[in-house]
């Protein structure tokens, strides 16, 4: 293929488009090395500049900064030579540009001027210092966090399907079910919360049942618009081939409606998510929601803007693996919707 730019011709008077991308037509190392030098120029302004005050592990986030400019400038030289096309460096080129800006402006304000007060503004090198000394708290807290949201998210996708599945396939169960569901599901989960921390035993079951009622009620209502809008061909050809009514609901009616199965499980853990925290900061004794009650109960703003981007990257993560389960259990719909 040659580099020469092929154009698409206009259509209906419309301007031409050029279809090679302009990040594809930058030189590689020309990215990278306009990316590493100014993740070095970061790490100069952090370790070099003194701080106004007397932060600690200054000088181990300058040297974090210049090891991440180093690799990226090792990747964008070396690269090419080795026969590594590098197509991540090539796209995320320009955030490699914004970040390390984005982290000397976030410096300047914080450790070198003081411009924001504290200590409600932090600098960035307070949250690696959580990270580093306080990150058997953190961890604990997050594995809390995910065993929380596993058990309560399982058990909501499981009886909502279920449900789902009866009221679409069986008329006497969408009979009574149906204003049950109109009744209770638009009810926020957390305006539970007297009601289930009552009734449960614990504050950790009581925590679940909310988690499992948040993610419940949209898988229920997508699966059941997903069985009821099979193509009644599908079960008069299945019928015909002599196919039960066990075939007709496993193997004919959840498959076709996996599309709105897997929006509804979506919607399920998004709401489960704020329902997580919440139900964290009232009752439990463990995970991230606690972590962030602690962290501003005693002013400890780091620690509360760690367990936020701690908290930020676990449930982009788990959205990100759901996606990826999508895809690959829905193969004739790759990427048709995204994240």
């Amino acid at each position: 293929m040659t580099d020469q730019l092929i154009e698409t011709p206009a259509i209906a008077g419309a301007p031409r488009r050029r279809t090679r991308d302009h990040a594809e037509r930058v030189p590689l190392w020309h990215t990278g090395l306009a990316a590493g030098s100014v993740w070095l120029a970061a790490a100069a302004y952090a370790g070099l500049v003194p701080d106004a005050d007397d932060f600690a592990y200054t000088r181990e986030f300058a040297f974090g900064l210049a090891g991440i400019g180093g690799l990226i400038l090792l990747a964008a030289l070396a690269g090419p030579v080795a026969g590594l096309r590098l197509k991540a460096l090539r796209h995320w080129g320009p955030w490699l540009l914004i970040l390390p800006l984005g982290l000397i402006a976030w410096e300047a304000v914080t450790a070198k001027l003081e411009l924001l007060p504290r200590p409600f503004f932090v600098p960035p090198q307070a949250l690696l210092e959580v990270y580093l000394d306080d990150w058997p708290k953190l961890g604990l807290s997050v594995v809390a966090s995910l065993k929380l949201l596993a058990w309560g998210y399982a058990i909501g996708a499981a009886v909502g399907i279920t449900l789902g599945v009866s009221i679409g396939w069986w008329r006497i169960a969408g009979y009574w079910a149906h204003p049950v569901l109109r009744f209770i599901g638009p009810l926020p989960a957390t305006a539970w919360l007297p009601v289930a921390f009552f009734l449960f035993p614990s504050s950790w079951s009581a925590s679940v049942f909310l988690l499992a009622l948040a993610t419940g009620f949209p898988v229920t209502i997508l699966t059941w618009s997903g069985i009821s809008s099979v193509n009644k061909d599908y079960y008069d050809i299945a019928r015909t081939l002599g196919a039960s009514q066990r075939f007709l609901v496993l193997k004919v009616a959840i498959p076709a409606a996996l599309p709105h199965v897997f929006v509804g499980l979506f919607m399920g853990l998004g709401t489960s998510f704020a329902v997580l925290v919440v139900a964290e900061m009232l009752g439990v004794k463990a995970g991230l929601g606690w972590y962030l009650q602690w962290a501003q109960g005693w002013a400890a703003y780091a620690n509360m803007y760690a367990a936020l981007l701690v908290m930020a990257l676990m449930c982009s993560s788990l959205v990100t693996l759901l996606f990826r389960l999508r895809d690959r259990t829905l193969a004739w719909q790759k990427e048709l919707v995204r994240w």
